[in-house]
């Protein structure tokens, strides 16, 4: 993760909390494809 000048150092912490942060999207993001495949399956097929 880049930071920007003037801003602090980015923790240990902050990078665990991120990588949680995207798994939790990408979990979040697959159930609802898998919630929603006939939309996804019909929105390809036009």
């Amino acid at each position: 993760m880049a930071t920007e000048e003037g801003t602090e150092p980015v923790s240990p912490l902050d990078d665990v909390m991120e990588d949680i942060r995207r798994e939790l999207i990408r979990r979040v993001a697959a159930d609802d494809r898998d919630s929603n495949r006939d939309i996804y399956d019909a929105l390809e097929d036009e």
